[in-house]
């Protein structure tokens, strides 16, 4: 069995494949480097097959979205491991073999994500993945190297390789066989947080997730859905309570969930100011759809391990208050 698969999941995006793809390439070595094209438009496909003919390309007949498109791709990938690359990532020379040395060294992992740093201003880390995803008690993401809307300058200070609760879907390792066990991605969750979620599952079934700061890429960011969409908030919200809905414990989701949307409803405010009206409705749908839904969420929970691990690599207090009251703005500062 070949050791790994690069694959990309593209969406209208050959503007990304014209500039990150032929680095993909040389950097991976003898790894299969595979494009799945999620129902294109601009003619991604076309391009592919002349430009790069030895890229594998599987071609889907719709947008799945994030979730479905690596799904079903996944299923027609015969590799040890995979790693679910964005198409608008910029790798690095040495990007993958120090992380398949850590999947050697420590076999309880099974996802990895590298470095992030922002393709913009490559010496920052970037939003989404930075050094290792976190969560606080309330389910709150947030990054080492970035919490909310701080983003910290790399200056070495998180290149230690260290367990944490998510890795970005942006540049994820994961054993292939772990990721059809646990069934992927949740494909309700279309996009954002479905790694969050996948993750946790993985925390659950008794495996582990890390960083590995050793491996490194440039990502550009909100290529796929702008943070001043509307429906990224919708969807932002709307995953993060399924997200505890489906993985949190149900002594503590008792008291969690009634607290995480009582902040929402302070949020509908905040975003109505900050972003326009139409984001603060965004929230009010995303609880509507979260209530439709809930029997549905509630299967999906029946179906899963539950707390295999008694301790989690989290954040036991609110990141919301540390960073807006406490003036915690670093990682660094906080006692995870």
């Amino acid at each position: 069995m070949k050791q790994l698969a690069v694959v990309l999941l593209n969406y209208n995006g050959r503007h990304h494949l014209e500039r990150f793809l032929p680095l993909v390439i040389e950097h991976s070595g003898d790894h299969q480097v595979v494009v799945v094209d999620n129902g294109s438009t601009d003619g991604s496909v076309h391009f592919l097959h002349k430009q790069f003919p030895s890229v594998r390309c599987i071609s889907l007949d719709e947008n799945y979205g994030f979730c479905g498109g690596y799904n079903r791709a996944i299923q027609q990938i015969e590799t040890k491991y995979v790693v679910l690359l964005n198409t608008d990532v910029e790798v690095t020379p040495l990007w993958i073999e120090p992380i398949l040395t850590l999947f050697r060294q420590h076999p309880n992992i099974k996802a990895i994500q590298p470095k992030i740093l922002d393709y913009n201003q490559k010496e920052y880390f970037e939003y989404a993945g930075a050094s290792g995803g976190f969560i606080d008690y309330l389910g709150y993401p947030f990054c080492r190297g970035r919490i909310f809307e701080t983003l910290e300058k790399d200056l070495g200070q998180y290149d230690d390789f260290t367990p944490c609760f998510w890795a970005s879907g942006s540049s994820l390792f994961i054993e292939t066989k772990v990721f059809q066990e646990l069934a992927g991605f949740d494909e309700s969750f279309f996009a954002h947080m479905e790694e969050i979620d996948l993750c946790w599952r993985i925390w659950n079934a008794g495996y582990q997730v890390a960083v590995c700061p050793e491996s490194k890429v440039y990502h550009v960011g909100g290529g796929t859905l702008p943070k001043s969409k509307p429906k990224k908030t919708y969807l932002n919200f709307r995953n993060g309570l399924n997200l505890l809905l489906k993985n949190e414990a149900w002594q503590t989701l008792l008291w969690k969930i009634p607290i995480r949307m009582l902040l929402d409803y302070i949020a509908v405010f905040k975003f109505s100011i900050q972003s326009g009206p139409q984001h603060g409705i965004a929230i009010l749908h995303a609880h509507l759809a979260v209530l439709t839904h809930l029997g549905n969420t509630f299967r999906k929970r029946k179906s899963l391990k539950h707390g295999k691990h008694k301790t989690y690599p989290l954040f036991k207090g609110s990141i919301a208050w540390s960073y807006f009251f406490s003036g915690k703005r670093y990682y660094k500062d906080l006692k995870v």
